[in-house]
């Protein structure tokens, strides 16, 4: 029988769906794979259903004479494994698109209101009991309304993010990509990120990882926003230059940010985790329940549908 690896422990749901059709065994622990372990795992098992933080690179499929045909991904995001490498062994790469979509544009919203009206410094506030009541200019922060939202990189997640921008919040659209998109509401391309800044009360985040995108956003692009505007951080923690992030807070080039994702994750500089005006998260981008479940669904259909000779509905190319 075919056997398959999952890296971490996912929903039973999952589980069960993996079960069904392969010899499973899960791995326990919830920390990224180490080197050793995923060269075993390619040695072992014909499918390894893998995710973030296990990094696949090169020297991973270096040895060669892999059993593993497949490494499914779970999750959209996959500047954890070199492609290239695995496509020169022989083995094919899926991921889960369209599942995570509405889940981490969702979570965007989040850090753009918690950053906008200061909800986790308020929170902090009551928690530490010095909270004296309500005053008129009481941690007065930004409305969100009828403002604009610059989008970096308009995919899936970052038309859904402007989606609930422009149809909640009423809120001005402005994008970069790398072409023109036909959207069914108002936005405006912008020729560059710099134009991007200069122009947004929010600039939103939404590219994928990988090696052109690392530190797409740093000095230069803080220098031309605007001292009331933030930044957002929802798609992969080294697209933003942490330490050019950091030196803009300090010298106030912007108001703030919002992140979910972070260049050394799980690290977290201290010089991010002092600052009131930022809000940070876990890498909440599809933790919710359905999500994960829905996720791990379409990376074990990728598994299925390659052992059965089809080719998987999410190959990467």
């Amino acid at each position: 029988m075919t056997r398959v690896f999952l890296t971490r422990p996912l929903p039973a749901r999952v589980i069960a769906a993996a079960e069904a059709a392969f010899e499973v065994e899960v791995r326990q622990s919830t920390k990224p794979m180490k080197p050793a372990e995923m060269r075993a795992a390619l040695a072992l098992y014909d499918g390894v259903l893998a995710t973030l933080g296990d990094r696949f690179d090169a020297g991973i499929f270096e040895e060669g004479g892999h059993r593993c045909k497949i490494l499914s991904n779970f999750g959209v995001g996959y500047n954890h494994i070199d492609v290239e490498a695995a496509r020169a062994c022989g083995v094919t790469v899926t991921n889960t698109p369209g599942a995570v979509t509405d889940a981490t544009a969702d979570i965007a919203l989040t850090l753009m209101l918690m950053t906008a009206r200061r909800a986790g410094e308020g929170e902090r506030l009551v928690r530490s009991g010095k909270w004296e009541g309500w005053h008129p200019t009481q941690m007065l922060g930004q409305h969100m309304s009828g403002k604009t939202v610059g989008i970096i990189g308009m995919g899936r997640i970052g038309q859904a993010i402007a989606r609930r921008c422009h149809f909640g919040f009423g809120m001005d659209v402005i994008y970069v990509n790398r072409s023109e998109k036909t959207l069914d509401f108002e936005a405006e391309r912008k020729e560059d990120m710099k134009a991007l800044a200069k122009a947004a009360d929010f600039v939103v985040v939404a590219v994928p990882g990988a090696a052109e995108t690392r530190h797409l956003i740093g000095a230069e692009m803080f220098h031309a926003m605007g001292k009331h505007a933030y930044l957002i951080n929802i798609s992969r923690g080294d697209v933003v230059k942490e330490s050019a992030l950091i030196s803009a807070l300090e010298r106030g080039r912007i108001a703030g940010a919002g992140l979910d994702v972070y260049e050394n994750e799980p690290r977290v500089p201290d010089a991010l985790l002092t600052r009131e005006d930022v809000v940070l998260l876990p890498h909440l981008g599809t933790a919710a329940q359905e999500v994960r479940e829905a996720m791990g669904m379409v990376a074990v259909e990728n598994l299925r549908a390659f052992f059965e000779g089809v080719v998987p509905p999410n190959v990467v190319n």
